[in-house]
């Protein structure tokens, strides 16, 4: 028997019929990775139960993409030190997570749903944190995620994102390359799925810089956005009961989210600090070697382009 959380009655038939998910065959599939694994001299990896098993329901049971996207998730934060080396829930986390930007909702979209994230930008300090803070802050609570979080590696998750407060301050620092690397990794190496990206209220400043983050984006992902200039528009979409209480809604008060969200991340670090034995060495990669520019593409990308 594999060692695995048991799944509610709504995420057990999603899992059965969305992602082909057949119970009495799990613990056979996760020693196909484990034997796969095995034969990688490249790359180092947990190997537990439940980590193992988001990446196979993240890619409906295929063997073949849960090893692709196995590899490409510690390739990619091999290839990436700035964002994924060394996280821990330190007091600059700590200091971002206690203003709210980003939260995790404790209520999915329905009961079998996806999660729902939001996020204020105008909680958002660039005096204070630079965007590369907050990217490594979501990467961080990914991590969690991946282990303990069903209805985001069943059902995917969906982001909601507020730029009515976005600083001008904020837009100057844009990294683009950085936002094309974190669309390639949603892509390839997370194994929860994005379900949905949800602007509201984007000021004019705003909107040329969204369009241009869009267009580097995957396809797939580009697919998945959706503008809204008000809330009332958001809510025709997604109800208003699915947001914090402070936006008008019944999923949770902003402080207590914070509360909870921080408690999880601190008991989360010794987890963290096991990351950094995990991550591939390209010199025993069997095959072509991979590197950052054939895996993002950001030189030829970023070539053309003129960004003041």
């Amino acid at each position: 028997m594999a060692e695995l959380r048991p799944l509610s009655a709504e995420l057990r038939h999603i899992a059965e019929t969305e992602l082909n998910e057949v119970e009495e065959r799990i613990p056979a599939d996760l020693q196909a990775l484990r034997d796969w694994l095995a034969k990688q001299p490249h790359l180092r990896c947990r190997q537990d139960d439940q980590f193992l098993v988001a990446f196979l329901r993240g890619c409906k049971f295929s063997l073949e993409k849960a090893k692709s996207k196995l590899d490409h998730f510690y390739t990619i934060k091999t290839m990436m030190p700035e964002l994924f080396a060394n996280r821990q829930m330190d007091e600059r986390n700590i200091a971002l997570c206690r203003t709210g930007t980003y939260l995790s909702l404790p209520k999915p979209f329905g009961p079998g749903g996806p999660r729902i994230q939001f996020t204020d930008y105008s909680k958002f300090d660039p005096k204070v944190f630079k965007m590369i803070d907050l990217f490594r802050y979501q990467t961080l609570l990914l991590e969690r995620k991946v282990r303990e979080d069903d209805n985001s590696i069943i059902s995917g998750y969906i982001e909601i994102l507020d730029l009515s407060g976005m600083s001008l301050s904020f837009l100057a620092q844009f990294d683009l390359p950085l936002v094309k690397k974190m669309g390639v990794f949603a892509e390839k190496a997370q194994p929860t799925r994005v379900k949905g990206i949800h602007f509201i209220n984007c000021p004019k400043e705003a909107a040329t810089i969204l369009n241009l983050a869009k267009s580097l984006m995957p396809a797939k992902l580009q697919q998945r956005f959706y503008v809204y200039k008000s809330l009332e528009q958001l809510y025709e979409v997604i109800p208003r009961e699915y947001l914090p209480e402070e936006y008008g809604g019944s999923n949770g008060r902003i402080a207590d989210i914070i509360a909870q969200m921080e408690q999880d991340m601190i008991d989360y670090n010794d987890y963290m600090k096991e990351d950094s034995q995990y991550g591939v060495n390209e010199q025993l990669r069997p095959g072509k070697r991979m590197n950052p520019d054939t895996l993002f593409g950001i030189e030829g990308s970023f070539r053309k382009l003129d960004i003041d």
